[in-house]
């Protein structure tokens, strides 16, 4: 009898996935929820489970905050579309958009502080000249 139940659970277990799906709403800030999804359950299907589609206006994941395009999705840091597939114990992320380019931020930056001020140009190294 107890034979029965031990198979019926381990069954159960591996009729389902476990996954967390992580949101990150600002800056140093995330909501995160761990679901229990079906055996061939993609990434949209978790998004949609856990609620974070709600945070925007897409039925399969929130909108960025520029223009209304789709967030970008990803599991354990891998940018994947929302018809993935998933694995048990996946990471599925939905990410915020950058607010400003890197590259354009550095050239604004190094064009106002000059090369003297800038990267490797900054420190005065001691020694010998040239």
């Amino acid at each position: 009898m107890a034979d029965d139940t031990a198979d019926t659970a381990d069954t159960a277990i591996r009729a389902t996935l476990q996954v967390t799906v992580v949101l990150c709403v600002a800056p140093r800030q995330t909501q995160e929820w761990t679901l229990e999804l079906p055996i061939g359950a993609t990434l949209g299907d978790a998004i949609r489970a856990s609620g974070a589609a709600r945070q925007g206006a897409s039925g399969t994941a929130p909108r960025d905050d520029a223009g209304g395009r789709p967030a970008s999705l990803g599991i354990w840091g891998q940018a994947v579309g929302p018809d993935a597939p998933l694995q048990h114990l996946d990471r599925i992320e939905i990410y915020r958009p950058l607010k400003v380019d890197p590259k354009l931020a550095r050239r604004q930056r190094f064009a106002r502080q000059g090369a003297r001020t800038a990267g490797l140009f900054a420190r005065q190294r001691s020694g010998k000249p040239g």
